[in-house]
C-alpha cells in the first residue's frame, strides 16, 4: 500500500495532548505505524554524564501513531490524501484543494 504520509511532509496533530501542533516529519516506521514529528510529543530522558557527553535532562520527541496526524494543505489546514495517475506516474494529492503534494 502507498504511504499517504513522507518523512519531510507538513503535518498537524489532531488528537491528545499535542492537539493543534505543526511539525515537519523526521523519521517513518510503517511497520509500527508510527512517526517521529519534530516538537511533538516530547519526552525527558535523564541521562548519565559520559566521557564524550554531558549528562542532564535531555528532550526528545517521541513516536506518534499515523491515525493522529493529518498533512497540511497549502492554506495550512489539515487535508487529507489521495492517489491518481499523472502521466502514466502515481502522485499524492491534497483532498482539500486538489493540488499536488
Amino acid at each position: 500500500m502507498a504511504a499517504k504520509l513522507k518523512k519531510g511532509d507538513e503535518v498537524i496533530v489532531l488528537t491528545g495532548k499535542d492537539k493543534g501542533k505543526k511539525g515537519t516529519i523526521q523519521s517513518l516506521s510503517p511497520k509500527d505505524n508510527k512517526a517521529v514529528v519534530e516538537g511533538v510529543k516530547m519526552a525527558i530522558r535523564h541521562t548519565k554524564a559520559t566521557q564524550g557527553s554531558q549528562g542532564g535532562r535531555i528532550s526528545k520527541e517521541m513516536p506518534i501513531d499515523l491515525s493522529n496526524l493529518s498533512l497540511l494543505d497549502k492554506n495550512g489546514k489539515a487535508t487529507r490524501v489521495g492517489f491518481r495517475m499523472e502521466d502514466g506516474n502515481k502522485v499524492r494529492f491534497a483532498k482539500t484543494t486538489g493540488d499536488v503534494i
